[in-house]
């Protein structure tokens, strides 16, 4: 372990692989602060607060149990001529899930669900933290895969794990916030999301898609969301100074 802190290369290491796990974790994110985004204010805190708690012990005990992990990507069986993992199978439902989800929070934004009152329905705590646990499952199998093929030691990617998870504890309330004041923005989230299950598919059936295009899509659709509420606003205050 006293060797590790006096490695320069167990620091690029680090560093590294914090970057990551943090630009991996944005799909996550975003996942959650979408499910959340239906629950009143402090239930959807708790939510946040349990779902990225789990997504770290989860991703702590993948790391502890490498022999397993790394087991996941030998090949279960083939189907015209491509071989499945179970790795492969997880991240194909993982997909086809994120691909219901967003379509059926797509349809409840548009279309609205009320119950027969005409009150607006909220999503149940169970079922959300349920729904979060089972997708952080996929999304931190996908992740840890990546950071072993990026470090050596074990030490230090569950450091660069937990540092990446606050990171993501302390952004994850100013986002969910971000969305829930500006509701646009959940469309755009939500269409991030059927992006990401896409790549999931893709990536389940043998057909990788680099994530840096995916980023760079929600970057550039992000940047031109910022751009239109800023304009919004400017508009605003143009006609109540008018």
């Amino acid at each position: 372990m006293l060797d590790l802190i006096f490695n320069a290369n167990a620091w690029a290491s680090l560093l590294t692989l914090t970057v990551m796990e943090v630009v991996l974790g944005i799909d996550n994110l975003v996942f959650i602060s979408v499910l959340t985004s239906r629950l009143p204010t402090e239930a959807a805190r708790k939510a946040r607060a349990l779902g990225l708690s789990m997504a770290l012990i989860f991703r702590v005990l993948l790391l502890i149990t490498l022999s397993w992990l790394i087991g996941l990507t030998a090949p279960v069986f083939s189907l015209f001529g491509h071989d499945f993992s179970w790795r492969d199978l997880i991240l194909l439902a993982g997909g086809l899930f994120l691909l219901y989800k967003a379509t059926h929070e797509i349809h409840a934004g548009i279309e609205g669900e009320e119950d027969e009152n005409g009150n607006v329905v909220h999503a149940a705590f169970g079922a959300t933290v349920a729904q979060i646990i089972a997708i952080d499952i996929v999304f931190s199998i996908d992740s840890i895969i990546t950071a072993i093929g990026m470090a050596e030691h074990v030490p230090v990617m569950i450091l660069a794990v937990v540092i990446a998870m606050i990171i993501m504890f302390v952004a994850s309330e100013p986002i969910s916030n971000f969305i829930h004041k500006h509701p646009t923005t959940k469309m755009l989230a939500l269409s991030f999301l059927l992006l990401i299950g896409v790549s999931l598919v893709a990536d389940g059936v043998g057909f990788h898609v680099p994530r840096a295009y995916i980023y760079f899509a929600m970057a550039f659709s992000a940047g031109v969301e910022v751009i239109n509420i800023l304009a919004g606003r400017k508009r605003r205050k143009a006609k109540a100074g008018a």
